[in-house]
């Protein structure tokens, strides 16, 4: 347990330069006094560590020293390396090759029962996020726009908003890309308040020669979460009622396990049938989803919804008769 905290507090030294004793305790849920005795634990390895006391003091390594231990778990490096299966979301970032010289240099750095631990974990788990015949959108300003990310460089866009005609212009200050279900948004400030924009909208991206300052705590990961949830809250689900046969019952079940529909309750009807209680975004996601399971599912509610699927197969019987 101690072997593991020295590692994660050279780390942390060698990462974020100086910190102080009570960072430090905070970073490692220990006490400040175990903090020192650590600090005198690796400065007797031969660690280079030191700490000044006063106002502006703190603990840090000695200018220039890095260290090759990466402090990796047989279990770390193996999951790293698995997720080395998802080249398409960093290749869509244009950070495909800098993925694979990252990888090559973490197996250079390991030791050589580690690394060919880590490296046998790409031959045995891959992930194909596109369902099938559903190639990865090609959104071809998303490279640009993750350059800008990293640079904290404003740009300028045209952006087609849903149901406007043409794309307007906004400057924005990009703060991060996220890739929720295959599909990519930037975080990004306009007029001083966070926004998203779906990056499939985006018909042009131009750097500018401006540099702008995100908020030193804003953590992207939160930020997001933070939205999804008041976007949910702001736009609660459709609820559609179904009753599905056997067959459309396994069909309701895989697409609950693929494409993010909740399926809320579900129960035994006459004749091997299910009654499902299913939560969709709209109720024009759920008319094109349920449709494509043709008479496998029937559905009981809302009206609105039975009325529209009953006028689609009235329309498809006079069109194919």
């Amino acid at each position: 347990m101690r072997a593991g905290r020295l590692v994660s507090l050279l780390l942390l030294l060698q990462h974020r330069g100086r910190l102080t004793a009570s960072e430090l305790a905070e970073a490692l849920e220990v006490s400040v006094r175990t903090i020192y005795r650590d600090l005198e634990a690796l400065s007797a390895a031969g660690v280079p560590v030191y700490a000044e006391p006063g106002r502006n003091g703190g603990c840090q390594l000695v200018d220039g020293y890095r260290t090759r231990l990466t402090g990796l778990t047989a279990k770390e490096a193996e999951a790293l390396f698995a997720t080395g299966g998802m080249p398409g979301p960093a290749g869509e970032l244009g950070l495909g090759t800098v993925l694979g010289a990252a990888q090559l240099k973490l197996l250079a750095a390991l030791p050589k029962d580690l690394a060919d631990r880590a490296a046998s974990a790409r031959q045995r788990f891959h992930f194909d996020a596109p369902t099938w015949f559903r190639a990865t959108r090609n959104e071809p300003h998303l490279a640009s726009l993750a350059a800008a990310v990293w640079d904290d460089c404003r740009v300028e866009i045209r952006y087609r908003h849903p149901g406007a005609d043409e794309p307007a212009a906004r400057t924005l200050d990009p703060f991060g890309l996220v890739n929720k279900a295959g599909v990519w948004y930037l975080v990004a400030r306009r007029d001083g308040e966070l926004r998203t924009y779906r990056v499939s909208r985006v018909h042009k991206v131009v750097p500018l020669d401006e540099r702008f300052d995100r908020p030193s705590g804003f953590d992207l990961a939160r930020h997001w979460h933070d939205s999804v949830t008041g976007f949910e809250a702001l736009l609660p689900p459709a609820e559609v009622e179904v009753h599905a046969s056997p067959a459309g019952f396994e069909e309701l079940q895989w697409m609950t396990r693929t494409s993010g529909r909740a399926m809320k309750d579900h129960a035994a009807v006459a004749d091997g049938w299910t009654r499902c209680t299913l939560a969709f975004e709209s109720l024009d996601e759920a008319f094109h989803d349920l449709l494509r399971l043709g008479a496998e599912v029937v559905v009981v509610a809302p009206d609105t919804l039975r009325t529209r699927m009953t006028d689609t197969a009235h329309a498809l019987a006079a069109r194919y008769r």
